[in-house]
């Protein structure tokens, strides 16, 4: 971890819902006037949209049912390692993006379903901020959790997970529910493996559930509404945390444990703003403070 040069890494799985918690951050970073250089996790998979297809029918064609983004071989977890060292150091270090569609095309000059090519950060930025699937990411050959000064997991109950997976991949992508359901399956054990150890690593969880029945996520209509859901927040180390303060803010919130706040899911950005602003301000005046 860096005094100087401090990191922010947003961890969940896919459709964990870590762009809307990037967004809150955005606004965090705005109002403070903290300037922020950003790295998203799909940077460092490893193959392009059709690279990895291809690979997927290779992998298929030797027996290997659960290759998928989440794991080692898909991705590039020692440049990942390598680009948070090397911020923590030096205050920059190498990216890229991963373009989406067609409106990131435009903006990138890339094709959708490409890399652009690898670019130093901007310098003289306050904090590095990550979002993406591996921002905790602990194996036998890297450890990512070890340079990130604040850690961060977001992520939904399993079921409310697949419901949001399901509504997205269909609506969005045209998949049906026999292909996503196949998707699920195939990433299970990675996501076990390298997805859910992630956030034994992280120094506040939050986790949404639903307070509706999603028994058979496979045939739900809609998706659980925030104020359909709860969020638990769950804190690695409370020491230093205003437990009262928080309560009193966040209405109908209460502590399940010494370390565990719930509060209604219609109250998670205003939770994230209280929770999260003293935090990062703290990060920011120790940086300053050694200049």
């Amino acid at each position: 971890m860096s005094r100087k040069h401090p990191i922010i890494s947003i961890t969940g799985s896919s459709g964990a819902g870590t762009t809307s918690v990037k967004k809150t951050f955005e606004q965090i970073f705005f109002r403070e006037k903290v300037n922020a250089a950003y790295i998203e996790g799909d940077a460092f998979h490893r193959y392009d949209r059709a690279e990895m297809r291809a690979q997927m029918a290779k992998e298929a064609e030797r027996g290997n049912k659960h290759f998928s983004h989440f794991s080692p071989e898909t991705n590039l977890f020692e440049e990942l390692e390598r680009a948070f060292r090397d911020y923590g150091e030096t205050g920059t270090a190498v990216t890229r993006h991963y373009v989406h569609d067609a409106e990131e095309s435009a903006l990138h000059g890339a094709a959708p379903g490409t890399f652009t090519d690898w670019k130093q950060l901007p310098e003289n930025s306050d904090l590095l901020f990550y979002e993406g699937l591996h921002g905790a990411v602990v194996t036998d050959k890297v450890n990512v959790a070890r340079y990130a000064d604040l850690k961060i997991g977001v992520v939904p109950v399993i079921n409310l997970e697949w419901i949001q997976k399901l509504h997205r991949d269909r609506s969005a992508r045209g998949y049906s529910t026999e292909a996503v359901t196949d998707t699920i399956l195939r990433r299970m054990p990675d996501y076990i493996h390298y997805i859910c150890p992630q956030f034994t690593e992280t120094d506040i969880n939050f986790q949404r559930v639903p307070t509706v029945d999603t028994s058979n996520p496979f045939i739900a209509r809609w998706i659980p509404t925030p104020d359909e859901s709860m969020v638990v927040i769950r804190f690695k180390n409370p020491r230093g945390i205003d437990f009262p303060y928080l309560l009193s803010m966040l209405p109908q919130s209460w502590m399940s444990r010494a370390n565990s706040i719930v509060c209604p899911g219609a109250k998670l950005d205003l939770a994230m703003q209280l929770i999260l602003t003293p935090l990062i301000m703290q990060l920011i005046e120790r940086k300053r403070n050694l200049k």
